[in-house]
């Protein structure tokens, strides 16, 4: 289980195909708020779950491919 302190703003997150998802806005204890100031997140914020994350060193890797993890994020209401 990765420690959700380790995930830092700013950080890119990337999917286990090495594709870009987002970039974190803002932990939320176990939600990871993805910035919607990103083109890939359609400018919306969008939440995704600390637990699909794999590791964190200069990026949040997801144990999930960026398709999957577009497919079942939430967006922020």
């Amino acid at each position: 289980m990765v420690d959700p302190s380790a995930i830092r703003e700013h950080l890119e997150v990337v999917g286990s195909d090495g594709e870009h998802v987002g970039r974190v806005d803002h932990v939320h204890g176990d939600e990871i708020e993805l910035a919607k100031l990103d083109l890939a997140a359609g400018f919306k914020h969008h939440m995704i779950p600390v637990s699909w994350v794999e590791r964190v060193d200069q990026h949040v890797h997801l144990n999930l491919t960026r398709d999957e993890a577009r497919a079942r994020w939430t967006e922020k209401g």
